[in-house]
């Protein structure tokens, strides 16, 4: 049988764990009704984009990436395009002809997709022109972290693959073991310094060192608890942050925590359940819950400041500050805007009909969603 995805048709089973103390009514309830925003945020639409073939429901980790001048974003039927940020202009576009399941990641120069079969493509950002390609073994499902002219990829069995930006040749891998049940996904990896930071799905955060994968250090968010092999499930499925010598990071089921680049050591510990992914600002620290709570900690203490539980059972994407807001996705393709001070519902738009699964990209006053349609959402930053 397979297990992980057993476990990701089942979500709505364990997203009841996904939260702030847990609660065990909610698998039945459906999801929270939007109610009506008055005199909120005036929100733009710019442009949306057809990108390819829908994806619904295979959990891809697609999300649109940029370079500043443009946004790159790729369809899980293979093809991959760059696009003017102002204009939506499609500067280019590359049909690799692969099932992505990843991506596309930027830097470097380079724009960097993933298949289910472990291909690996990289691509021009400027023109789109291929550079080459690599094979590693695994579904890649974590978007490509490119640092220090290294490319970092993370499957789903647990490896971690550094390649040559330059040529795609190999550098080094490493290898944490993978419990017999987890979810279906993967986070993406963070780097600062001299070291990349990796979340597994035995609840670990590890850090390599860049040139020659070194394991520095390890710590664990959770040790496994529970009953039965579902309630024990402490995935780090969320996005590692690396902000200059911080490491933010938090599990399913499991704990958030503060921790030191140097060594690992934690700085705080906090009960905390991540699904959708991590964010920060100046100050705090923000995320979703599987059951569709959204959090703001303190990222100097890991105190809470506030928490929105009015988008309930929403599925909702990880968040990500933009402007003086926070934005999520959730499963009727819908965005929300939260204030960033107190958490209130402020502002909402519809991309579309289809669920977006990946939190949007802000790239200075615009914000950009992918959808499950395989339709890329063009947003300006909303006026009070």
């Amino acid at each position: 049988m397979n297990f992980r995805l057993m476990v990701f048709t089942l979500l709505s089973l364990v997203a009841l764990q996904g939260c702030l103390g847990g609660n065990n009514k909610i698998a039945d309830e459906q999801p929270i009704e939007l109610e009506r925003i008055s005199g909120g945020l005036k929100i733009r639409s710019l442009w949306s984009s057809k990108l390819g073939g829908d994806a619904e429901h295979l959990a891809l980790a697609l999300a649109p990436s940029s370079d500043g001048t443009r946004v790159f974003a790729a369809a899980h039927e293979g093809r991959v395009s760059g696009f003017d940020i102002v204009t939506g202009k499609r500067d280019w576009e590359v049909n690799t002809k692969l099932k992505l399941t990843a991506g596309p990641g930027y830097g470097d120069g380079l724009v960097i997709v993933g298949s289910a079969d472990g291909d690996v493509v990289a691509l021009d950002a400027v023109n789109g022109t291929q550079l080459w390609t690599q094979s590693v073994a695994g579904e890649l499902l974590a978007i490509p972290l490119i640092f220090g002219n290294t490319v970092i990829l993370r499957t789903v069995n647990g490896q971690i693959f550094a390649l040559d930006s330059n040529d795609g040749d190999l550098r080094w891998t490493a290898e944490q073991s993978v419990p017999r049940l987890s979810l279906r996904g993967v986070g993406q990896p963070a780097a600062g310094g001299d070291r990349v930071v990796v979340g597994f799905d035995n609840g670990r955060i590890v850090a390599f060192r860049l040139r020659d994968g070194a394991e520095l250090w390890q710590a664990p968010l959770a040790t496994s608890s529970g009953r039965t092999e579902l309630e024990r499930l402490s995935d780090v499925d969320s996005n590692v942050l690396v902000i200059g010598e911080e490491v933010y990071a938090a599990g399913f089921q499991s704990r958030g925590a503060l921790l030191l680049l140097e060594s690992g050591q934690a700085a705080w510990v906090q009960d905390l359940s991540s699904a959708g992914g991590l964010a920060a600002d100046w100050t705090s620290l923000y995320t979703t819950t599987g059951d569709g709570s959204v959090y703001a900690l303190k990222r100097e203490t890991g105190a809470q400041v506030w928490q929105q539980n009015d988008l309930l059972r929403r599925g909702l994407t990880g968040p990500t500050p933009f402007g003086e807001a926070i934005v999520v996705g959730d499963f009727e393709g819908y965005l929300h805007w939260l204030a960033a001070g107190d958490g209130t519902i402020i502002g909402r738009a519809r991309a579309g009909k289809a669920p977006i699964a990946a939190p949007p990209l802000a790239v200075g006053s615009r914000l950009f969603a992918q959808d499950e349609a395989g339709v890329l959402h063009a947003f300006a930053l909303p006026q009070s």
